[in-house]
């Protein structure tokens, strides 16, 4: 049933998120010393079912469509938003337009001197932002591919009836178990894109996107920590992305863009000594001049079609 075998691990870690939501649901201690790890890990699983999502938008998992079609709804739920709604921003704005005047998630547009902030605050920078694009370009698939929009909204209307079912249900249980570790997969899938491309080189064929190459997150995050490839080869299976790495993009890509350990990484550039500095050791320079720019009305939907999840 799936087209690549290595998605039994997407599987697993999405049967994990729920198999744990339920049983922290059922089992929730009244002490707070409790929670607070119960909580964390559902937010950990949520973030990597995110990354999940992701990936589906680029490679609906299964062979036949109507099990991709319940698996968007299924997967929906893991990080509390449509699936549908992440092609918008992601493969059409960001993947097309990379640190451009039209990426809607450009690094660029936060400048706050300490870089730690750049990082915590990237997605409440952006949040309205992706919210306003997803809703014109639901309109306009409304009209070009109609089948798409009714998967968008029967996603929405079916993951936000049940979390707001949940709340009314027991606001609290909701709050913790869901709406937090939901809110933290939303704000961490969107900020990975400024520890991905903050300080790259955009017009660079191979400079683009920084790398992180460590086994740990690979494994847990699905290889997305080989991201130079990901923008050049979006059509290739996330199990395929370390070889295709190892032979097309590590002879040609600055060494400073293959960072082994994320955590040290983010220590350094966000904590200590936390400076926003290029690939190349330098300040980051940002370009004033650069506005965003509407891409919805240019964007090519038919020329991507591939790049629609489930309604390709």
């Amino acid at each position: 049933m799936l087209k690549y075998s290595a998605d039994i691990r997407t599987l697993v870690v999405v049967a994990l998120y729920f198999t744990s939501s339920v049983l922290a649901w059922i089992y929730f201690p009244s002490e707070w010393y409790l929670r607070l790890p119960i909580i964390a890990l559902l937010a950990l699983l949520s973030f990597f079912c995110a990354v999940a999502v992701h990936n589906t938008i680029h490679h609906p998992i299964f062979k036949i469509k109507g099990m991709n079609k319940v698996f968007q709804i299924v997967l929906s739920f893991t990080y509390g938003h449509s699936v549908s709604a992440y092609v918008s921003g992601h493969n059409f704005s960001h993947h097309q337009h990379t640190q451009k005047a039209m990426d809607r998630i450009r690094t660029t547009k936060l400048r706050y001197k300490w870089n730690f902030l750049n990082q915590l605050l990237f997605f409440f920078h952006h949040a309205l932002g992706i919210m306003n694009d997803e809703n014109i370009f639901a309109k306009r698939m409304l009209k070009e591919k109609p089948l798409w929009f009714y998967q968008y909204v029967l996603e929405m209307v079916i993951v936000q009836g049940m979390k707001f079912g949940l709340l009314f249900y027991n606001w609290e249980y909701a709050l913790l178990l869901i709406f937090i570790p939901h809110f933290y997969a939303a704000w961490g899938i969107v900020g990975t894109n400024f520890w991905q491309h903050d300080g790259c080189d955009e017009n660079h064929p191979y400079n683009h996107s920084r790398n992180f190459t460590g086994p740990v997150i690979n494994f847990s995050a699905f290889n997305n920590g080989f991201h130079t490839v990901h923008h050049e080869r979006p059509d290739l299976h996330w199990s395929q992305l370390p070889a295709y790495h190892a032979e097309h993009i590590a002879p040609h890509i600055h060494p400073n863009l293959e960072q082994k350990n994320l955590f040290t990484y983010l220590w350094k550039t966000c904590i200590w000594p936390g400076k926003r500095l290029d690939y190349l050791g330098n300040p980051v320079v940002i370009d004033e001049s650069v506005v965003y720019e509407d891409w919805i009305e240019s964007a090519d939907i038919e020329g991507n079609k591939y790049q629609l999840g489930v309604e390709q």
